[in-house]
């Protein structure tokens, strides 16, 4: 597992990752970008890191609907210890809210993954803009 030194970056690639919950399973990690690439947990491929500059999450309902986001110690979510950062917080009907930004932004490395779950099945969009760093 390699984490790149951010001082001999070679390269930066910008890219916008999303996420629609068809159900409130824990965890949903079938994050897509570019179009139709899957990114399972904003995982990032071998030799580089994601710097993740924000989530922000709409409501597409006209009901409350509770957002959770956690980073997990594992490249499969589920295999590991979820540490959350955002709990149990309500969207209110369409709204959205910034779960982080460029002022607290996050790195996901090989050995880490991103979760998110609704707590209304289909009412949350998960939007994640990040950096691939080699």
């Amino acid at each position: 597992m390699a984490n790149p030194n951010l001082i001999s970056v070679t390269d930066i690639r910008g890219n916008t990752a999303y996420v629609l919950p068809a159900n409130t399973t824990a965890g949903q990690t079938n994050w897509t970008h570019n179009g139709t690439t899957a990114l399972t947990g904003l995982t990032p491929v071998a030799n580089s890191v994601n710097k993740i500059n924000s989530i922000v999450v709409t409501n597409l309902t006209g009901s409350n609907a509770s957002l959770y986001v956690s980073i997990a110690n594992n490249a499969t979510w589920g295999s590991g210890t979820a540490f959350y950062i955002a709990y149990n917080i309500t969207v209110p009907p369409t709204a959205s809210i910034i779960v982080t930004d460029r002022t607290n932004y996050f790195y996901v490395t090989e050995n880490q993954s991103v979760g998110v779950q609704s707590g209304t099945a289909s009412a949350l969009s998960f939007v994640a803009s990040f950096e691939v760093i080699t």
